[in-house]
């Protein structure tokens, strides 16, 4: 049995690439590179071919992305400050039509200017004091297991598996929760690049009776905080295209949208969902 992902390095004569082979979600993403494009892309077609995925992803530099142009690629979006200030031009490309085609991109973009019309000041209402903010530890890696089994029916990574919850805690990861009546009801989390200075908050859950108070705006900024104080500068998320509340959120927190992935990830119930980026520049 595959596992949901792996990491391969491919070196050469000509280059050395990091392709991460998400099988989850039948794509292939290459995460970093240097050398020569063309043979990169070559290597990719092989990789491809023999593991059937459906839809590749290739973290360009802004260098690169006319050259992957030639090669049959799209821009879909772009992370700014992703590579240590440099932006990161997100390239793809796919080998089959369904993949290729959403049946709700018309949707989304209504969505998208619904948020927008929104506006971004938005009147808080204070939260209750029944709810606690904090960060996490390792001994909460049960209950937030327990916390996104509840709220998703599926979802790009495990989880929902607590072992797998504490692997990316150690992996440089740190989640902000809420607590009422002592349980998890809402969590969020900062997944940090220290190696690019980048942080993509993500793992945005909260269960459906405490919807209601604005408690995921809140743990957004309690990372925020966090990551500034690790001087990590480039926050980004990808939010699902068709949620108003979480690309609400992102909006009225100062986000800029950058582009929408494609069928890019099995998540919330069993489909593959278009996600729209958003990207911050905490320095300012």
């Amino acid at each position: 049995m595959k596992p949901n992902s792996a990491t391969k390095v491919i070196s050469t004569s000509h280059f050395v690439a990091k392709f991460y082979l998400d099988y989850f979600n039948e794509r292939l993403r290459i995460d970093d590179y240097r050398g020569n494009i063309g043979k990169i892309v070559e290597a990719i077609r092989d990789v491809v071919y023999e593991e059937k995925f459906s839809k590749i992803i290739f973290h360009s530099r802004p260098e690169h992305w006319e050259e992957l142009l030639s090669h049959g690629y799209e821009l879909e979006a772009i992370f700014s400050g992703f590579f240590n200030g440099s932006d990161n031009y997100t390239m793809s490309y796919y080998t089959e039509n369904a993949r290729r085609t959403s049946n709700v991109w018309i949707k989304e973009d209504e969505i998208l200017t619904g948020v927008i019309a929104k506006g971004k000041k938005q009147e808080q209402k204070p939260t209750p004091s029944y709810y606690q903010f904090r960060r996490a530890t390792l001994s909460d890696s049960s209950k937030l297991a327990n916390l996104y089994g509840s709220v998703f029916q599926v979802y790009p990574t495990p989880m929902g598996n607590e072992e797998y919850v504490k692997k990316v805690m150690n992996d440089d990861t740190l989640f902000y929760i809420v607590e009422c009546n002592n349980e998890i009801v809402s969590a969020a989390s900062a997944d940090i690049n220290k190696h690019y200075n980048h942080a993509e908050l993500t793992d945005c859950a909260t269960l459906v009776d405490h919807r209601k108070y604005g408690l995921m705006k809140e743990l957004l900024m309690k990372l925020e905080d966090e990551l500034r104080k690790e001087k990590i500068y480039c926050s980004f998320s990808i939010a699902r295209a068709l949620s108003f509340g979480m690309n609400a959120a992102f909006y009225q927190l100062d986000y800029t949208y950058k582009g929408r992935l494609t069928n890019n990830c099995y998540i919330y119930d069993n489909k593959l969902e278009d996600m729209n980026v958003w990207v911050k520049d905490l320095s300012q």
